[in-house]
């Protein structure tokens, strides 16, 4: 089943159960999927609809550090609470030892020795890692591995 019908029908679900939180981050992550779609004229397959979900998980994220800052506790909740409902539908997070071993794959397969070789490292490490583990740190160990 695609996780475009998945996220529906647990918007169905939803609405059956009146979960009005569960009900509008669905519906706030179906729109962003469906505007992508319309501005594009395209069909999303389940990696651009999981590049969705990473976007909005990541901008709850930052709505959460701003949130706190201005002590505006009441918001934190609300989007921890999204956020929560919005990472179940992400793949399950690799470990640190697998994001090692994916890394030192992918860096023996591009045959790196130097960070000019960075970008062939990450964009090998991209389709197997994202979604499943935080980039920036998958970079940054890329970087030190490398320097």
């Amino acid at each position: 089943m695609s996780l475009k019908i998945k996220l529906k029908e647990q918007q169905i679900a939803a609405m059956r159960a009146k979960d009005k939180l569960r009900l509008g981050t669905l519906r706030m992550l179906m729109a962003a999927i469906k505007q992508i779609e319309i501005d594009e004229r395209i069909e999303l397959d389940d990696d651009a609809v999981t590049a969705v979900i990473i976007k909005s998980v990541k901008q709850r994220k930052d709505s959460i550090s701003q949130f706190e800052k201005a002590e505006r506790f009441d918001l934190v909740g609300i989007e921890k609470d999204e956020l929560s409902i919005l990472q179940e539908f992400l793949p399950q997070p690799l470990s640190s030892e697998q994001v090692n071993a994916l890394i030192e794959q992918a860096i023996a397969a591009a045959k790196a020795t130097s960070m000019q070789d960075m970008g062939k490292v990450m964009g090998m490490l991209k389709k197997d890692i994202q979604g499943r583990a935080d980039m920036g740190e998958v970079s940054g160990l890329v970087r030190s591995i490398l320097a």
